[in-house]
């Protein structure tokens, strides 16, 4: 984990520091945010940073946005400044540490917002051989291609391989092929130089160079366009990029991990993807069994989900019923992990008994039973296949929207009427509570708050929000 400390606050933020390098993080320290944004250009990335209150907060975030560096920032300040704590979470600081610091509190900040996590829970037969897998091709150099349908964990198998490679002690970058507009796609891989294009006000290191001596995640490559295909294709071959406006090649060595959202091999024969670029990547395979194919993981994915969520809103720990589990294990699960997390990250909150109950458990209709999914599904018994399958997106997968059912049901619907819906059905789920239904949405609570207001400007009926929230 890299974090960047930025400011100084008598030193305790830099005690702060400290004692996360002791947790085994890399620290870099800023004197300010200019100093904290120019160093992110220039390749020396972080994956959170805190930050002094008496900092520009919010123009520091709003910096972060333009420039399509995310990552979260945690506010801090001495002593427990109500008003200070307040204005942060407002600016967008995903949390405020009050200093000086307590040691227990940073680590739990960092695993918190971080969310690192090196459990693989892996007992079903099909993901037993998935993982030994890639246990074996773990300790090389080899590009590893991963497929397996939308949510079934493919940025978390790509870390897992990270961690076991002997490039542990390197960067792990992961780039969102189908979430950075095309243009912008070669910039962000590449790097650019000062007035390579309208609003590129200085040089910008890219994720190759950032990822050199790590391991660089290619998600959704299936996703980019076949002109930046070319570039990639010579920056595996010739191990060496070109920011774009220059004409300097730049060394770089890193180990790529790519992901599908669709049939490579497909795309291949349609002429939507580059034989050779798809050769070169899949070197290894990977296939992640569906959820339903490894229905022996259900429930143990189902109660390490609610612990976890438990924690993060200071609920206590539960157990899940037999009747709660039974209907778990009976459903098809079409939005795989993902779906199931965010279903026991609702239960938890939606529970009222000692034990998670089956009225907590709230299910889209998947169409189909496990079984009759597991059989259309005709799974590769060893778990490895060489073609792809839908991938996941890199937004959470959201609670059901008021108008349930078959995708068929929202043809002819506006993206802006379904995301509305998905917004306030998450709303409705949580009680109002708009932290819970902003942690379950995948999104900032100062986006949440200003969907809200637009709505409600559009004269709809906004669910009043729970006490303290």
């Amino acid at each position: 984990m890299r974090l960047m400390i930025v400011g100084h606050l008598e030193g305790h933020i830099s005690t702060a520091g400290k004692i996360a390098l002791q947790r085994g993080a890399k620290v870099i320290h800023c004197e300010d945010t200019e100093q904290a944004l120019g160093a992110l250009r220039n390749g020396k990335g972080a994956d959170m940073a805190m930050v002094d209150v008496k900092q520009n907060i919010a123009g520091f975030i709003e910096q972060l946005d333009a420039e399509r560096i995310h990552m979260p920032v945690i506010a801090c300040g001495i002593g427990t400044d109500a008003r200070a704590a307040v204005k942060a979470i407002q600016d967008g600081a995903r949390e405020y540490v009050p200093l000086p610091p307590d040691a227990d509190l940073i680590a739990a900040v960092l695993e918190a917002v971080t969310e690192e996590s090196n459990t693989m829970i892996a007992n079903d037969p099909a993901m037993k051989s998935v993982v030994q897998m890639a246990d074996k091709i773990a300790p090389s150099d080899a590009t590893v291609m991963i497929t397996g349908e939308s949510g079934t964990g493919k940025e978390v198998m790509s870390q897992y391989i990270h961690r076991k490679s002997k490039r542990r002690d390197g960067t792990f970058i992961a780039v969102n092929c189908a979430a950075i507009p095309e243009n912008l796609l070669e910039s962000e891989l590449f790097g650019h130089e000062k007035g390579a294009f309208t609003g590129a006000a200085g040089r910008r290191i890219g994720k190759f160079e950032e990822a050199s001596g790590g391991t660089l995640l290619l998600d959704e490559v299936s996703e980019m366009h076949p002109s930046l295909q070319a570039k990639l294709l010579r920056a595996i071959q010739e191990r060496e990029i070109t920011r774009v406006g220059s004409n300097d090649p730049v060394k770089v060595d890193v180990r790529l991990v790519a992901t599908s959202n669709r049939n490579l091999e497909q795309s291949v024969q349609k002429g939507e993807f580059r034989e050779d670029l798809y050769f070169r990547l899949n070197v290894v395979n990977i296939r992640l069994p569906a959820l339903r194919e490894r229905a022996s993981d259900i429930v143990p994915l189902a109660q390490f989900f609610a612990d976890k969520f438990a924690e993060q809103n200071g609920l206590p720990k539960k157990k899940i019923s037999t009747a709660a589990k039974d209907i778990l294990a009976g459903h098809g699960w079409r939005g795989n992990i993902r779906e199931l997390e965010n279903t026991m990250h609702r239960a938890i909150l939606m529970s009222a008994q000692d034990e998670i109950e089956t009225d907590a458990i709230h299910l889209q209709s998947s169409g189909m039973t496990a079984p009759a999914a597991a059989q259309a599904a005709s799974p590769d018994p060893a778990g490895v296949s060489g073609a792809g399958q839908p991938q996941e997106s890199g937004a959470a997968q959201a609670a059901p929207p008021r108008h349930q059912g078959a995708v068929e049901n929202m043809i002819g619907r506006t993206i802006a009427d379904v995301e509305r819906d998905m917004i306030l059905n998450t709303l409705d789920h949580c009680l109002g509570n708009r932290t819970h239904a902003a942690n379950i949405l995948g999104i900032s609570i100062r986006t949440l708050r200003n969907k809200l207001n637009q709505y409600k400007d559009d004269g709809v009926d906004i669910p009043a929000a729970s006490t303290g929230h």
